[in-house]
């Protein structure tokens, strides 16, 4: 049962390279879809996870294991590339000089 493992430490310093150039690249260019692409990656593997892990009816404890460590390190980057879109979304809409119904960010920088 082939899967992208975050248990393996080089899988996930590939994917946090991976996501830290996409949100650089995003906002260098002011554009939030990139990082919007890979939110909906990321949401697509935990989704695939998920139903991997549901379906599979020889899991072993250990199988099982690896597979709610890469489900929690999914859910990890849904919430970080979602702050990021986020970020990059104000960030456009200030560059367009759009008007944004609210500034989604306030609720999360006003807490640190």
């Amino acid at each position: 049962m082939p899967m992208i493992n975050f248990t393996n430490p080089l899988t996930l310093l590939i994917a946090t390279l991976l996501f830290v150039l996409v949100l650089i690249l995003s906002k260098e260019t002011k554009k939030s879809f990139i990082i919007a692409i890979l939110l909906f990656a990321f949401v697509a593997l935990l989704v695939i996870h998920t139903i991997m892990l549901t379906t599979g009816e020889s899991i072993t404890a250990e199988i099982r294991s690896s597979f709610i460590f890469t489900m929690v390190f999914d859910l990890i980057f849904v919430l970080v590339s979602f702050i990021g879109y986020l970020w990059i979304d104000d960030i456009e809409a200030k560059f367009k000089k759009k008007k944004s119904i609210d500034n989604s960010l306030d609720w999360f920088w006003s807490k640190i």
